[in-house]
């Protein structure tokens, strides 16, 4: 199906020449023009040619051979399509991952495999609903089971044993020998690493981003608010508030780094009444949603008296009451840069672990916004 003008270029020459190779244009064997020609056929830069021809490279509908160029492969060695599971605790309930999930599905290398969202179902009459923990080791289980060529793993947040749990599932992935590229967070707590590729955004440089813009329209005193037993990417985002107060000269004070429920209307209050911040950092926009309407109901006005700002964009950051200034991130290029570092690492697993991590972008709405 031919791209809309509004499709990356590397799409559209990706495309058109995924469509004559199944086309029967170039067949098995035949070699594609070279790099150069294909610029001009084109009309594209030697870069955007040679990210196409890489994705073809990936799709495994073609080969390239040093000092020889590039070949369409034998439909057989083409069509050896590749199940991957997609294992996300928070689906549904973080609503990042869904746009990753559809960036995975539209990109061009999803062609040729497939997707595995595992089965949710419990055992009937085997007693109390599992936990959010209890399901996640069980599709970890069925993956292993399934031998899929590789799992997508969002590591569990927001409980008590979320370390132990993501450890262990990452263990037994790796004892399957089933590579695993984790969406958004690491299994470890900062400094720790781990062994797997992470597809991301610079959650470190998010933190600073909006705790810049707040102090570039006056605020001053300001908070950084945040759930317990946060994932890792909620401390990389407080270490940015840091940073950009410190590239301030303002030291930050224990008291206005906060780890509470944003709808706990007591917490809420004795946060602002011991501190007085004007502007608050969410490390997120479910925690500066919630903490909107606490604020509001507590008849403090959004940004007269407090300014707030959170990270993700969300569908609904820009209905809320008052609509919310974020970091948007781009989640649809996340899961289309998933796929690509998940099939380079089926086929090559002694490439260094990486942390490829995409650029957001800040977007200024009423609430950081002084009135007038």
């Amino acid at each position: 199906m031919e791209q809309p003008k509004s499709a990356p270029k590397y799409r559209r020459v990706y495309d058109a020449l995924e469509q004559a190779i199944r086309g029967g244009r170039w067949q098995p064997g035949a070699r594609l023009p070279s790099e150069a020609e294909l610029v001009g056929q084109f009309g594209a830069s030697r870069i955007t040619v040679g990210r196409a021809v890489r994705d073809l490279q990936r799709a495994g509908l073609v080969e390239r051979r040093a000092g020889s160029g590039t070949y369409v492969k034998a439909r057989s060695a083409a069509a050896g399509a590749l199940s991957f599971g997609l294992l996300i605790p928070d689906l549904g309930e973080t609503e990042i991952f869904e746009p990753i999930c559809r960036g995975m599905m539209a990109s061009p290398l999803a062609r040729e495999h497939a997707l595995v969202w595992g089965s949710e179902a419990g055992i009937a009459g085997a007693g109390p609903p599992e936990s959010k923990a209890e399901r996640a080791w069980r599709l970890c289980q069925q993956y292993i089971e399934r031998r899929v060529a590789g799992v997508f793993f969002a590591p569990l947040e927001l409980a008590p044993d979320k370390d132990a749990v993501n450890r262990r599932i990452g263990d037994a992935l790796d004892a399957a020998g089933i590579p695993v590229v984790l969406l958004d967070r690491t299994i470890l707590p900062f400094p720790g690493r781990g062994r797997h590729d992470l597809v991301g955004i610079d959650n470190r440089r998010a933190g600073y981003v909006m705790t810049e813009h707040l102090l570039g329209v006056g605020a001053r005193r300001l908070a950084f608010v945040a759930l317990g037993n946060a994932a890792a990417t909620v401390d990389a985002r407080e270490a940015g508030y840091r940073e950009a107060l410190y590239r301030a000269g303002i030291a930050p004070e224990p008291g206005l780094v906060a780890r509470l429920d944003p709808e706990h209307a007591a917490s809420v209050r004795a946060l602002m009444a011991a501190e007085r911040p004007d502007g608050i950092v969410c490390a997120n926009d479910w925690t500066a949603a919630r903490l909107m309407h606490t604020l509001l109901a507590l008849g403090y006005a959004v940004p007269v008296d407090v300014r707030l700002v959170g990270i993700d964009d969300l569908e609904y950051a820009r209905l809320l009451p008052v609509p919310l200034t974020t970091y948007r991130q781009p989640t649809r290029q996340i899961g289309d840069v998933a796929l690509a570092v998940m099939l380079d690492r089926v086929a090559r697993r002694d490439l260094p672990t990486r942390d490829v991590l995409l650029g957001g972008k800040l977007i200024v709405r009423r609430s950081s916004r002084a009135e007038g």
